[in-house]
């Protein structure tokens, strides 16, 4: 049962090898932050370490050029 609740949580998101890390690319952003707007860890995206600063690198980029928010309180 714990196996079970621990594949939940993981995301299986990687990303392509056609798929280029930009900050103008907001359809893959989107899937490495969270609900919150928080940038999702390393382990839950299941990137590279190379891959994950790139992504995290992009993600701040769009949030100064106001393409993503920095944070996200829809309640």
């Amino acid at each position: 049962m714990n196996k079970f609740r621990r594949s939940l949580r993981r995301r299986s998101s990687s990303i392509c090898s056609d798929e280029t890390i930009d900050y103008k690319n907001m359809s893959l952003l989107r899937r490495f932050v969270s609900e919150q707007g928080k940038i999702l860890s390393r382990r839950m995206n299941r990137l590279t370490s190379k891959q994950q600063r790139s992504v995290a690198i992009a993600i701040k980029r769009a949030r100064i050029l106001a393409l993503l928010p920095f944070s996200n309180n829809e309640n």
